[in-house]
């Protein structure tokens, strides 16, 4: 331990022994009296502290000591019930939406898609964020030099998900220099990284500081990275403040060699309001490397980012993208719709619809199967569209995405997919006989009817995966969205036999009404009553009502779905994206 401590302090001369580049003018933040309660738990207990311009700064402490929620307040992200924070000697929470586009956030999920080079996603970020007006060559421009400053020009056409962890990391802190903040805040990010790797990413933001003139405030659990930031912070439980000061400082405070027994220290019987004490009472006689007042700053110059119409052609453009890069996504995207359609082709036996030999079963059974598959199409393309982006779409809400513009450029991409789908799954089945012989306004119908219930399946599966909190979930989520549609759809009973409970049950199942629909337009009715098999006429009873709504009733209906579904998601992601204000 004491060869590893020498070598960080070999590593930290160094840094600072190199040859001096003039920074720009950083920011000092000055923190006064952040409290946080949630219920009668205080999480953040009256915490004051001062970072000066271009320092690296450390908050640490033992699980859930609030050092998250001390980060977010400093940055304005989440700002505490109480106390005020200032930029430059400039209230921070008075004016918010200007603050928070103007400083570096880095959540520890990657806020950068996987698929996509490094260059391109830095490309689409700086699109979306920097205003409308800015040409290529400065999109190109400002991308470079934050590849520059991160060192990642040589892996600039690497596709980010096969970067390694620090790299990713940096990409992450490269998407957040695209608009050349004074400051940075970065919740724990060297997570996950090896001790070698967290060693290197933490000397690029001491580069950050010195070079570029930022700022840098992090979070961590690693004691190596405490012994290469400029100050530290100490919380003890509760979130009270149990030291501020240099990492030398904090060594002597607590009387220990390594900062691991720190976490020790404060861990002991000693109540977190004492330790808050005890620092208060000595703060004024600690070697804390002394106090520099900057000068009164102004507020940031106001940034206009890109309008509602250029976020969805961004946005746009990278999911589809993204889409085409992914291949496994793009096999199931393609390969699902024809393995479903197939195995139709070879389970239902052809002429069904055979007005002098009708199958009744069989009509319904196929009728109510093709209605499924354009359900179950537009779920599964959206269950996992939102849930994969909530670092990357909060984080981008933060700095003025605007929401519509995000939801709306995903049924862009994947609405005209499923409208494709639905014709060649007609076209298929009809090829196969497995369909009647109908007219071209009657497949037309039919197309519009399936189109629409994969526009509602695609808009719940955006709601589910909003509202889920993982990938995992999402994924438990769809046989939990499609046993409903397949039970009281109609099919496998009809609405008029159910329960009342059961009948309340279908009436918000879209695919109920696609199916009714769908056999309107074929005329099911007409051929269970004239066909030539005896089912026809009772199994007609059994359906009661059911089929007897003009095609336009049955288009309201799915429309009014539709509807619902991505009003429901944008209310449920502006909740998940929630920027609290003072």
């Amino acid at each position: 331990m004491r060869a590893g401590r020498a070598g960080l302090q070999q590593e930290r001369a160094a840094a600072e022994a190199a040859p001096a580049v003039q920074p720009k003018a950083g920011v000092r933040i000055d923190a006064r009296g952040l409290t946080r309660r949630v219920g009668t738990a205080t999480i953040l207990g009256d915490v004051s502290l001062g970072i000066e311009p271009g320092e690296v700064v450390g908050i640490a402490g033992g699980s859930g000591t609030g050092k998250t929620t001390l980060l977010e307040a400093l940055g304005g992200v989440r700002p505490a019930d109480s106390g005020t924070v200032q930029f430059d000697s400039v209230d921070v929470y008075s004016h918010l939406d200007a603050f928070r586009t103007a400083l570096g956030y880095v959540p520890q999920d990657d806020i950068i898609h996987a698929e996509l080079p490094l260059r391109s996603t830095l490309r689409y970020s700086a699109r979306l964020r920097l205003a409308a007006s800015t040409g290529a060559v400065e999109i190109d421009a400002a991308i470079d030099d934050a590849m520059r400053a991160l060192d990642m020009q040589h892996r600039a056409r690497v596709r980010v998900g096969a970067l390694s962890g620090g790299q990713r990391k940096r990409a992450s802190i490269a998407v957040e220099l695209l608009t050349k903040p004074r400051v940075f805040f970065l919740d724990e990010p060297t997570s996950g990284l090896d001790p070698a790797t967290g060693a290197e990413l933490m000397q690029v933001l001491r580069k950050l500081a010195k070079e570029e003139g930022a700022t840098v405030v992090l979070t961590t659990h690693s004691p190596p990275d405490l012994f290469l930031c400029d100050r530290v912070v100490f919380l003890a439980r509760g979130g009270q403040l149990a030291f501020e000061g240099t990492p030398d400082a904090a060594l002597r405070y607590f009387g220990v060699m390594h900062f691991s027994e720190i976490y020790l220290r404060l861990n002991e019987a000693t109540s977190p309001e004492e330790w808050s004490r005890r620092f208060a009472e000595q703060r004024a006689s600690l070697d804390d490397g002394g106090d520099v007042t900057s000068a009164v700053g102004s507020l940031p110059q106001p940034r206009p980012g890109a309008g509602w119409v250029r976020q969805w052609l961004v946005s746009t453009q990278r999911t589809a993208e993204t889409m085409l890069r992914n291949r496994l996504t793009l096999a199931i995207l393609v390969g699902s719709p024809i393995a479903v359609t197939a195995m139709y082709a070879l389970l239902f036996q052809p002429g069904a619809f055979d007005l002098a030999h009708p199958s009744p079963t069989a009509m319904i059974q196929i009728g109510y199967w093709v209605v499924f598959a354009s359900f179950f199409f537009g779920l599964t393309y959206g269950l996992l569209q939102i849930c994969t982006e909530r670092a990357i779409v909060s984080r981008e809400h933060m700095v003025g995405l605007k929401l519509g513009a995000y939801l709306m450029a995903k049924v862009a991409v994947l609405l005209p997919f499923l409208v494709v789908v639905n014709v060649a799954m007609l076209g298929v089945m009809r090829l196969f006989n497995r369909l009647p012989p109908d007219s071209m306004t009657i497949y037309t119908e039919l197309w519009v009817t399936l189109s629409l219930l994969s526009a509602a399946a695609l808009c719940l599966g955006l709601l589910a995966s909003t509202a889920v909190g993982n990938p995992v979930q999402a994924t438990l989520a769809l046989p939990m969205l499609c046993f409903p549609a397949v039970l009281f759809s109609g099919a496998v009973l009809p609405v008029h036999l159910m329960g009342t409970v059961g009948v309340l049950i279908s009436v918000i199942q879209p695919a109920r009404w696609a199916f009714e629909a769908v056999g309107h337009d074929m005329g099911a009715r007409d051929i269970f009553a004239h066909g030539g098999s005896p089912l026809g006429p009772p199994l007609l009873a059994s359906y009661g009502d059911a089929g007897l709504l003009p095609t336009m009733g049955y288009w309201a209906w799915l429309a009014t779905f539709i509807a619902v579904f991505l009003a429901g998601t944008y209310v449920v992601l502006r909740w998940r994206c929630r920027v609290v204000s003072r």
